[in-house]
C-alpha cells in the first residue's frame, strides 16, 4: 500500500512538471508573437507614412503636367495664330516681289533697248567721226546705257585756249547730226585738262580752262547746229579726273581732252524711280 503511494505521488510531480514546460513554452511564443506584431505594425505605419508622401509627390507632378499642358495648349495657340499672321506676311512679300519683278523685268527691258539704241548710235559715230580723223584722236564708248565720245584737245582747241578751230567745226558737225537724231537724250560737254597751272586775263586756273572749253562747244552746238539747249549740259573738270598720270608730255596730251556724253535724260529716270517708290 505503501508503495502504490509512492508511486501516485510520483505520477502527480511527473505530471506537474510537465505541464509548466509547455506553459513556458507557450509563453515565449506568445512574447515573440506580440514583438512580431509590434514589428509588423511599425512597418505598416512606415510604409504608410512613406505611401502619403508619394502620393502627395505625385499629385504635386501631375499638378505641374497639367499647368505645362495648359502651357503647351496657350503656345500651340500663339503658334497658330503666329503661323496664320507669317503666312499672310509672306504672301504679301510675295506679292511684292512679284511687283518688283515686274518692275525690274521693265527696266531691264528698256535698258536692254537703250543698250541696242546707244550701240546703234556708237556704230553711226564711229563711222562718221573716224573718217578722215586718226583713231587715238577721237574715241566712242558705250557703258551702261551711256554713250562716251572722248576727242582730243589737238581736234578742238589751241593749246591754253578755249578758242575751238577749224577743224573742230568739221567733228561737231557729225556730232550734232547724231544727237539731234535721238531728241529723247541728253547731252553732257565736259572739259578735262592736264595738271600744268594756267593763269591769263580772263583764265584764273584750269577750271575756268575747262568750264570755257565745254561751254564754248555747247555753243557751237545749239547756235551752228541747232541742237537745243535744254538738252545741254556744260561742265568743267579741271585736272581731276585724268586718265593717265601727268608725267609726261605725252600722258598730259591724253588728258587734255573733251568728253561728249550722250545719256538717258536724268529726270525720266528719276520719275522712273519715283513711280516705284509710290506703289
Amino acid at each position: 500500500m505503501k508503495k502504490i503511494s509512492i508511486l501516485l505521488l510520483t505520477a502527480i510531480i511527473v505530471s506537474s512538471c510537465v505541464s509548466k514546460k509547455k506553459f513556458v513554452s507557450l509563453q515565449d511564443e506568445h512574447d515573440q508573437t506580440t514583438t512580431e506584431l509590434v514589428d509588423v505594425k511599425a512597418t505598416l505605419q512606415k510604409c504608410l507614412i512613406e505611401s502619403e508622401k508619394d502620393v502627395a509627390t505625385l499629385t504635386e507632378q501631375i499638378n505641374s503636367l497639367k499647368e505645362d499642358k495648359k502651357g503647351a495648349l496657350k503656345q500651340v495657340e500663339n503658334l497658330t495664330v503666329l503661323t496664320q499672321s507669317s503666312s499672310d506676311n509672306i504672301k504679301s512679300v510675295i506679292t511684292q516681289l512679284s511687283e518688283k519683278d515686274k518692275f525690274i523685268n521693265g527696266i531691264r527691258a528698256a535698258m536692254t533697248q537703250k543698250d541696242s539704241l546707244n550701240l546703234a548710235i556708237k556704230y553711226h559715230l564711229t563711222k562718221n567721226l573716224t573718217d578722215g580723223i586718226q583713231d587715238e584722236d577721237i574715241q566712242v564708248n558705250v557703258e551702261k546705257t551711256v554713250v562716251f565720245i572722248s576727242i582730243s584737245d589737238k581736234l578742238l582747241f589751241k593749246s591754253g585756249s578755249y578758242n575751238v578751230t577749224d577743224k573742230a567745226y568739221t567733228v561737231l558737225e557729225k556730232i550734232s547730226k547724231v544727237i539731234k537724231d535721238q531728241p529723247e537724250m541728253e547731252v553732257m560737254i565736259e572739259g578735262h585738262t592736264d595738271s600744268t597751272p594756267i593763269k591769263r586775263t580772263v583764265i584764273q586756273d584750269n577750271w575756268d580752262l575747262s568750264a570755257l572749253r565745254a561751254t564754248s562747244i555747247t555753243r557751237i552746238l545749239q547756235y551752228k547746229f541747232g541742237v537745243k539747249p535744254g538738252r545741254l549740259i556744260a561742265a568743267g573738270r579741271s585736272q581731276y579726273v585724268p586718265l593717265v598720270d601727268n608725267n609726261t608730255a605725252a600722258n598730259k596730251a591724253i588728258n587734255r581732252r573733251t568728253k561728249i556724253i550722250i545719256m538717258p535724260k536724268l529726270d525720266q529716270f528719276f520719275d522712273l524711280l519715283e513711280q516705284d517708290a509710290n506703289k
